[in-house]
């Protein structure tokens, strides 16, 4: 029930942090799995880390997923040389970190473009291939801040709200098709993303330590195992949920 072997999974923004993590899971359970990023080089170390693994196949594809012609590029190359699509992540994201009279209109199409806008386009372009496949499984990014708010990210916490709607929407839309829609709600994880916000809030570090009650952040790895329960046939009548990753954090008061 936890076995991917023979499956295809496309990972985006999978060359690094949660991504990497969540890759790394996919992976390890047996699916092939399909880096899509910006970072060649980066991507190219990921998919060494992936080989390690045992997940034969692994391979990094060059795409901006904010942009429908290169997403429609990436998805037929997928097809073109995997032959099928079972698994989507939908992880690629971004943050500027600014309270919301600050933010430009630019700097919000580009959180929300990255974050949400993402989503979408690589659904919708997943969605004809899953459905070829009979069967599928989408898991799509969001956070801690789809639950709560905050003063300094108001374009990151709307594109994670969103992230949980839209995920609503397609587990609904989807599931006479046999596609379960899930999503990931990470909480504090030492990735690049927050070493870049504790330098910005230096209270962060210690703040986190005292409301998780783990007593310490995440770490990538520990996105393996729920990667592999909602890609795999064991979560086959679990979907629309939005399941938080956070060693407790959104439980307390």
């Amino acid at each position: 029930m936890f076995r991917l072997d023979g499956k295809v999974a496309l990972v985006t923004g999978g060359n690094g942090g949660i991504g990497l993590g969540l890759a790394r899971g996919l992976a390890g359970a047996g699916a092939r799995v399909v880096v899509a990023a910006r970072n060649a080089k980066k991507s190219a170390a990921a998919v060494a880390q992936l080989q390690a693994l045992g997940a034969g196949g692994a391979l990094a594809l060059e795409a901006d997923v904010t942009d429908e012609k290169s997403v429609g590029a990436l998805f037929e190359a997928v097809a073109a040389r995997c032959g099928r699509l079972d698994i989507l992540v939908n992880n690629a994201g971004t943050n500027i970190r600014k309270p919301p009279q600050a933010l430009s209109l630019a700097e919000w199409r580009e959180v929300i473009d990255t974050n949400l806008t993402s989503a979408f386009l690589c659904s919708h372009a997943a969605y004809p291939l899953l459905k070829k496949a009979g069967r599928g499984k989408v898991i799509n990014i969001g956070s801690m801040l789809s639950i709560f708010g905050a003063g300094f990210a108001p374009a990151y916490a709307a594109s994670k709200g969103g992230i949980v709607q839209f995920t609503k929407a397609c587990a609904s839309a989807w599931a006479a098709d046999n596609i379960q829609v899930n999503a990931i709600l990470p909480g504090w994880i030492d990735t690049e993303l927050t070493v870049k916000a504790r330098a910005q809030i230096p209270s962060l570090h210690d703040s986190v330590l005292k409301r998780t009650p783990a007593g310490r952040w995440g770490a990538i790895d520990d996105f393996r195992g729920i990667a592999v329960f909602l890609a795999a046939p064991a979560s086959d009548f679990v979907t629309g949920a939005a399941i938080p990753v956070d060693g407790g954090y959104s439980v307390q008061a």
